[in-house]
């Protein structure tokens, strides 16, 4: 556990700062997408699931998501709050954040299990569960036991930005990585030996989850610059509507992207039928499921992106509390040069080693058009992704500044209006290459958008230094 005290958040230089935030919470992000991609990775080379489990696993994925985005939007709400207050020096208004946070998650927990408990079935055809029988009912199988976990995912998720708020970005991160080491460990002994099948990889998982939240409460009970009292878990309306104001980017980021899944899988399934080849039913799952697994690696790129991002968090809402915009700006610029990085490594690995990465997930056992149709889905769908990246650190680290506003528009003109619209239209006009291509531009034009509001972002930090210009270690 860290020893620093938040005044290092307005001294140490900026790199040091990155590193020991930013460092442990996208290793804590990428294990939280463990869990999917780990359950996908089995699953596909299992062979009496394959394709169908792969695609019945896309239908799913997109309601874990909304259970994140309700944890994010308290969590990273929460995390934004309590570092703006200790900047200002208000640690008690941090303690009412901290202590209506853990009520919120855990009272959106119990009430979103019992949603999808009632409407599993409604719920998984929204998602494109009709594709055929056999893949909805493996979905069905799979969602009851991931239903069950939510109160846990949902706690924990919700937690664990709260633990980095309060100095101990290194324990968020084991809290989630023994939850994806369970997974890891389960989950091939729930499909291979035991022969679980999906009931296998969701049980896995949600062991993994209940792991990763009974870490979060036993943190709870030992915060360091944060220690709510029993009367702080009571929400006060004041203080929960600016911890949620902050987290509302990360909520929409989330749900927008629930509503682009939905948007793809239908129009995947709608468009797929009319294709002369997964128009047959014994091949009708492949571009579901093939798209479920590009997401997937887009996931895992994303959450580098997000960890880097939501990692500075703490930094850059204690230096705007503190007046310290040339640090904040130095902090930007360095975000936004390592996000660029990032996304530049994994279009390299897209571009050049698309049958590689699909070999991963069972190719060996499926037709000769499940790694062709992939290779083509790798390509084409994630070939913006380095603009993908900059979009995502720029919704983020807006979000720490206080400027929920421009983060939320930004994230909503991404997700629904280019990413639901052109997902909605493109297909139209190219059939299910029109669904590969909704993303690049989706990301093309959210770029020229993310361009302008950086450049205002910039003259505003220069503008609020030269007008109270403090020593600063950049």
């Amino acid at each position: 556990m860290e020893h620093n005290t938040d005044q290092a958040l307005g001294v140490q230089p900026i790199g040091r700062l990155m590193g020991r935030y930013a460092v442990p919470c996208v290793i804590s992000l990428l294990g939280g997408a463990l869990y999917n991609i780990v359950d996908q990775l089995f699953i596909a080379n299992a062979d009496y699931l394959g394709s169908y489990g792969n695609a019945a696993n896309a239908m799913v994925f997109p309601l874990t998501v909304i259970a994140l985005a309700i944890a994010v939007m308290i969590g990273d709400g929460c995390c934004a709050f309590v570092s703006l207050c200790l900047g200002r020096g208000e640690p008690e208004r941090a303690k009412e954040s901290v202590g209506g946070s853990v009520t919120l998650a855990l009272g959106s927990g119990l009430l979103l299990c019992g949603l999808y408990l009632a409407l599993s079935r409604p719920l998984l055809a929204v998602f494109g569960g009709t594709v055929n029988p056999e893949t909805f009912a493996l979905s069905r199988e799979y969602f009851f036991w991931i239903a069950l976990g939510i109160p846990f995912y949902l706690f924990g998720q919700a937690i664990n930005p709260v633990i980095r708020a309060d100095g101990s970005p290194r324990f968020a991160m084991a809290a989630t990585l023994v939850g994806a080491g369970c997974n890891i460990v389960l989950d091939p002994v729930f499909i291979f030996l035991f022969r679980w099948g999906m009931t296998g990889a969701a049980v896995a998982t949600v062991l993994g989850q209940i792991a990763t939240a009974g870490m979060a409460v036993w943190y709870l009970f030992h915060m360091r610059l944060v220690k709510p009292a029993r009367g702080d878990l009571r929400p006060r309306r004041a203080v929960c509507q600016k911890t949620l104001t902050l987290g509302l980017t990360s909520f929409l980021s989330q749900i927008s992207l629930v509503a682009a899944m939905a948007a793809i899988n239908n129009m995947i399934r709608v468009y797929g039928a009319l294709d002369p080849v997964f128009g047959q039913e014994q091949y009708a799952q492949i571009p579901m499921a093939v798209v479920g697994i590009v997401m997937k690696f887009f996931q895992i790129v994303i959450s580098i992106v997000v960890g880097m991002a939501a990692g500075c968090i703490p930094i850059a809402g204690y230096n705007m509390g503190a007046g310290l915009p040339g640090r904040v700006k130095g902090l930007f610029t360095r975000l936004l040069l390592w996000e660029a990085a990032v996304g530049a490594a994994a279009l390299v690995i897209v571009e050049v080693f698309p049958s590689q990465l699909i070999g991963l997930f069972g190719a060996a056992n499926e037709s000769v058009y499940y790694t062709q149709f992939a290779c083509r889905a790798f390509r084409v769908y994630l070939c913006m992704i380095v603009l993908a990246c900059v979009n995502k650190a720029c919704f983020i680290f807006l979000q720490a500044m206080g400027k929920a506003a421009a983060s939320t528009l930004l994230s909503m003109a991404r997700e629904i209006l280019f990413g639901v619209g052109f997902a909605l239209t493109l297909p139209l006009l190219w059939g299910l290459d029109g669904v590969l291509y909704s993303m690049p531009v989706s990301d093309l034009l959210t770029f020229v958008l993310s361009v302008w509001v950086v450049l205002t972002t910039y003259r505003e930090l220069s503008q609020a230094q030269r007008m109270a210009p403090r020593p600063s270690t950049v």
